[in-house]
């Protein structure tokens, strides 16, 4: 292993080095007048490049290299790709913007997620090495026997994938058009070509050197901006640990501004908004109808004393976009309401834990953050496309080793994140807040123009006040080098990371998705005598196919990228963590018992998050199906129900139920004690 190692090491070692120095020649030609938007294509189009590059150089006809690498990935390089696989668009671009937004409550994700690997080693990676095949429902068939489990481990697989892969495609869309300039739609699908390139010949051969070279890109990306903020700011160039100073500068601004009366008079501005709103749902369908007539009257006032036509064609665009039914409407304006509620609320200080429990507004804060970390815990545990990773190692032993490096290699972003939403705060309070209106810096405008920063100057002094500033977690990351001034070319660096991160997430999740379709239904369930060829061309035609179908789902902006990331986790979590683990551990665990526990778990879970964050589904014509919450846990823990309810079902009707096979049991043993093999 030693001898396949070492030229690997040194073939990235010197692929990073001439990275750096690609950075540097950029830096210098925009110091010479470059324009920025040839910095974000050069950064765009050599970065896809050179993952295209490897795909093609790394293209297998082989069943075993397509599927899991042939088996010979080292630890270290195994725990690279891994990293670049878990650092998603929700890690690399959420994670920072949500802890901008949501301080200590942010933090439930950084626990979730690492603690999740926790359970990966001790509990999944060495037992799913042992069994040495290719899928996750593979090892699902083989424990329970049949095809039934399969196929529910199957649609469980590809419906969390596919969920996982949306957000990352709508991730790619993010940055295509703003540091590229294209339409989001268009880059949606330009991104969507990275990403095929990568995947498309190689499979996980491909995929796994490609995520390598990835990871080196995105971790340098996330590290340079805001080690550089870090030295401007304190003079010290350790963001992790320099941001406990700025985080008590942020402290003393918060009380500043908070209590700042211009920014009283825009929360309570908006709160009577929001009160508008709801008179307007209480009285519906004849607020509508007046809605309706006020604006027609406005027109026509307007055009009758030639007031400027931008004005007319406001309004008419309001007019047209009202809703046209009174179920529309009401949920149109619950949604309007919802903002102007939030917007016209007391902001929470960056660093207090659970707001409002304390004075019993808020009791529920407590419990929607351990329920989260307890969902991405076992979401994490339970991701198809992170488990197979675990199926190329070389041995039981490098793939427990694997998972160590997996977790140095995410920590590294994962210490950094806190600290790049403290900086990035900071720089807004500091210089954005209570600035001229008609004097804001472009970048508010270049991000505003794809809809991810919104200003309304609600009370009408010409002065931004905190309440008046609306970001998009997924922005704060993007755009953190514009707000601190930094040169073009860190922004570009910044995009390439993130749209590493994304690519390297999506390859992975696809070919999971196109695995679990050719391998577990194609070979091993319609058609078994197939050839290697033919396996391999459908898994090829249902990536091409489930990728496609993926950017078109993202192209229609479905929700934030955290969201519909936690919602996957929560779908892996629910459908597959009971089962695997009592897979595992409980010998008396038995087929049905296992597929009852993952439909119930997984229906459960489905449910709960429709009808929690869903009040109306317009393009399918559904409409007040909203709920009250169950004890106050939001739709992103959904899975803490799936979870609970999956173990109460599998171990009921096993225990209901004939014992399992002595063959079957035998099989449980194997994959518990490996024969000879030190760990």
């Amino acid at each position: 292993m030693a001898d396949y190692s070492l030229p690997l090491r040194r073939y990235y070692a010197y692929y990073t080095v001439g990275f750096f120095l690609f950075i540097l020649v950029l830096g210098v030609l925009e110091r010479h007048g470059m324009p920025p938007r040839w910095i974000g294509y050069s950064f765009l189009f050599l970065t896809i490049f050179l993952y295209a590059t490897i795909g093609v150089l790394a293209r297998t006809a082989s069943v075993s290299e397509y599927y899991v690498a042939g088996r010979r990935v080292p630890a270290v390089f195994n725990g690279m790709a891994t990293g670049a696989d878990w650092m998603s668009s929700a890690s690399f671009m959420g994670l920072a913007g949500t802890l901008y937004l949501t301080g200590y409550q942010g933090l439930a994700y950084v626990m979730g997620w690492t603690g999740g690997y926790v359970l990966v080693a001790l509990l999944l990676a060495p037992y799913l090495r042992r069994f040495g095949q290719y899928t996750i429902p593979d090892f699902l068939a083989a424990r329970y026997g049949g095809n039934l489990a399969r196929l529910v481990g199957v649609f469980a697989t590809v419906l969390a994938s596919f969920v996982y892969v949306v957000a990352q495609i709508y991730g790619v869309g993010l940055i295509t058009s703003r540091f590229v300039g294209l339409q989001f739609e268009i880059g949606v699908f330009v991104g969507l070509a990275g990403i095929l390139v990568c995947s498309f010949l190689g499979g996980m051969r491909a995929v796994t050197w490609t995520q390598v070279a990835q990871y080196a890109i995105l971790i340098v990306a996330y590290l340079v901006p805001v080690t550089i903020l870090s030295f401007e700011v304190t003079g010290i160039p350790v963001p992790q640990l320099t941001y406990g100073q700025v985080l008590q500068k942020v402290q003393v601004l918060e009380e500043r501004i908070f209590d700042d009366p211009a920014e009283v008079d825009a929360r309570r501005l908006f709160r009577e908004r929001a009160d508008g709103y709801y008179t307007r749902i209480l009285t519906l369908p004849d607020s509508l109808e007046e809605e309706r007539r006020s604006l027609s009257t406005q027109i026509n006032e307007l055009k009758s004393s030639n007031a400027q036509m931008r004005e007319v064609v406001a309004l008419e665009r309001l007019r047209r976009e009202l809703p046209k039914t009174g179920e529309a409407a009401r949920a149109y304006w619950d949604q309007l309401m919802r903002e102007a509620g939030q917007r016209g609320a007391l902001p929470d200080h960056h660093l207090t834990p659970y707001p409002g429990a304390a004075e019993g507004v808020n009791n529920t804060a407590r419990l929607n953050f351990l329920t989260l970390v307890f969902c991405l815990m076992v979401g994490t545990a339970a991701l198809p496309h992170v488990l197979m990773r675990y199926y190329t190692t070389t041995s039981v032993r490098d793939a427990r080793r694997s998972v160590f490096w997996s977790l140095f290699f995410i920590l590294a972003l994962y210490l950094t994140a806190p600290a790049y939403a403290a900086f990035a705060k900071y720089e807004i309070y500091s210089s954005l807040v209570g600035s001229s209106i008609t004097q804001l810096p472009i970048w508010v405008t270049s991000w505003g123009k794809i809809g991810l920063v919104s200003i309304e100057d609600i009370n009408g002094d010409g002065i931004l006040q905190l309440a008046e500033l609306s970001l998009n977690p997924d922005v704060v990351l993007l755009a953190t080098p514009e707000i601190a001034g930094l040169p073009y070319v860190i922004s570009g660096l910044v995009a390439a990371g993130a749209l590493a991160a994304a690519l390297s997430t999506a390859d992975g999740l696809l070919l999971t998705i196109a695995s679990a379709l050719s391998h577990d239904v194609y070979y091993k369930v319609l058609r078994p005598t197939a050839t290697t060829q033919w396996r391999l061309v459908v898994s090829k035609s249902l990536l091409l196919v489930v990728a496609v179908l993926a950017a078109s789902v993202a192209s229609q902006k479905p929700a934030t990228i955290l969201f519909m990331v936690a919602w996957a986790f929560s779908l892996a979590g629910a459908a597959l963590f009971p089962a695997l683990i009592l897979g595992v551990f409980w010998k008396r665990a038995t087929p049905t018992g296992a597929v009852s526990g993952m439909v119930v778990g997984l229906l459960m879970t489905i449910y709960y998050m429709i009808r929690v964050h869903f009040d109306a589904i317009p393009w399918l014509g559904i409409h007040g199906i909203g709920m009250e919450p169950w004890l106050g846990i939001q739709s992103t823990s959904a899975g803490v129900w799936g979870v609970a309810i999956g173990f109460f079902t599998i171990i009921i009707v096993s225990l209901f139920g004939e014992p399992p096979s002595e063959e079957t049991q035998d099989f449980v043993e194997s994959v518990r004690y490996p024969e000879m093999e030190r760990w």
